[in-house]
């Protein structure tokens, strides 16, 4: 029955969009409040359907959909929506500081026994640390050579800074160390919130077992409490989603999803090179069969690409490479730690992401600036890959602590369902592959006949 709903809706909607196409191109003229009318019956039908599916991906492509439709046939209504936005990206902020201190806490003080394991636990952060930086640099060439934010006009309903900051023109390296963490956290100073957290894992990690102990659980449980707050604020994306998409459409028009279709396959065509200009590479320098591979894996990226969460692949990543050749030792070590320390997808669309909020907000950003903005999400991407969204958390936590205007975010957000699957499939491959690479290098690695 719902397999029968989600056609009827999906015809529905081709339908309505074919005739708003003649319509708009003179071959046929069609009054108005018809065309808006199949449009509503094609989103009510939608609706029907991801009532009955409960879930939240099902949703959030739903409320594109009707933001869409809403802010193109009700304009004037559509304009006032974008407080749904204001009020998730609030929601956001209230859990970026005590969410990064929690995950960074437990990826670093959590992961000591780096001593024990010596030189596999140096080869993988070394390995992690090399390709998330390329990764990076992938993204930050990917957006300024495609410039998708660039020809954006902000809408006229929202407050402009009277000057444009340039976060990297005066930027003094002792801004990086926090004076005061309640002030780093007050302003939204995410670089500064990263680096106290970093300092106080380490110093935690140095204590003696029973200073430790107590001290990691408490991170254990803040990050867990973390993890259940935000997935509580995500129930409520799909509204924000619908409120951004309707604002925008109503007051920026239809001609708005260019950009967000340039931004697509941007994205798309940099995970593309990364994968092929980076991991393959990798892959065939080390001599991993790759179609043996890509076939073990298949299940846990497919997974992480319904799901948008590496977190829920990662049983069966771990378990595909086991049945792979790689030891469980190995994979046991690998994939965990490459959940704090090798979010390759990630990783190069917060680049990627930061340059084009930028570039919307008409920001020319220097050579200095993007380093500075590289160098802050090579630290604050590390350690969130279970957490719901948390790409969107970290870009929304960067664009605040340079006071860069945060309206080009709502747009973002509205398609950020789209872009989440394909970078999390990459984090997958990614953290997949790493586990190989180490295996392989340890002697580790018996390739399954």
């Amino acid at each position: 029955m719902q397999k029968k709903i989600l056609a009827l809706a999906i015809s529905v909607l081709v339908l309505a969009l074919f005739l708003s196409l003649i319509d708009f191109e003179g071959i046929w003229s069609m009054p108005e409040n018809m065309l808006t009318l199949i449009r509503l019956s094609g989103l009510l039908l939608l609706g029907i359907y991801a009532y009955h599916k409960k879930s939240l991906t099902v949703w959030t492509f739903t409320a594109m959909i009707g933001g869409v439709i809403i802010g193109y046939d009700f304009p004037q209504y559509a304009k006032e929506l974008n407080v749904l936005g204001k009020i998730f990206l609030r929601l956001i902020k209230t859990i970026i500081a005590p969410l990064l201190f929690a995950t960074l806490l437990v990826g670093i003080a959590g992961h000591s026994n780096l001593k024990q394991l010596g030189r596999m636990g140096v080869k993988a952060i070394i390995y992690f640390e090399l390709v998330t930086t390329v990764a990076l640099f992938i993204g930050l060439v990917a957006i300024n050579v495609s410039k998708a934010g660039v020809g954006i006009v902000a809408p006229s309903t929202l407050e402009k800074p009277e000057g444009l900051p340039d976060p990297g023109k005066h930027f003094q390296l002792y801004e990086i160390v926090p004076e005061n963490i309640a002030k780093a956290i007050a302003e939204n100073n995410v670089l500064q919130v990263v680096v106290f957290s970093i300092l106080f894992a380490i110093a935690v990690s140095l204590c003696a077992e029973e200073i430790k102990k107590p001290v990691l659980r408490f991170g254990e449980i803040l990050s867990e409490v973390m993890f259940k707050f935000t997935n509580l604020i995500m129930y409520f994306s799909p509204i924000a989603v619908f409120g951004a998409i309707a604002f925008t459409t109503a007051t920026m028009g239809i001609s708005i999803f260019a950009n967000f279709g340039w931004l697509l396959l941007t994205l798309f065509c940099a995970l593309t090179a990364f994968l092929f200009f980076v991991l393959l590479p990798i892959a065939l320098y080390f001599k991993i069969p790759v179609r043996k591979f890509l076939s073990a894996i298949k299940e846990p990226v497919s997974v992480a690409f319904a799901t948008a969460s590496s977190d829920a692949a990662l049983p069966k990543a771990m378990h595909a490479l086991e049945e792979f050749g790689v030891h469980k030792k190995v994979s046991s070590f690998v994939i965990p730690l490459g959940y704090s320390f090798n979010l390759d997808g990630t990783t190069l669309y917060l680049s990627l992401a930061s340059i084009f909020v930028a570039q919307a907000a008409g920001i020319d950003l220097s050579i200095n600036a993007q380093l500075y903005i590289m160098l802050t999400l090579m630290l604050t991407s590390k350690g969130v890959a279970g957490v719901a969204k948390a790409s969107f958390v970290i870009l929304l936590g960067t664009v605040a602590s340079f006071h860069i205007p945060e309206w080009p975010v709502y747009m973002i957000f509205g398609i950020d369902a789209i872009m989440d699957m394909a970078r999390t499939s990459v984090n997958v491959i990614g953290n997949c592959l790493a586990a190989v690479v180490i295996a392989k290098s340890e002697g580790e690695f018996e390739e399954a006949i």
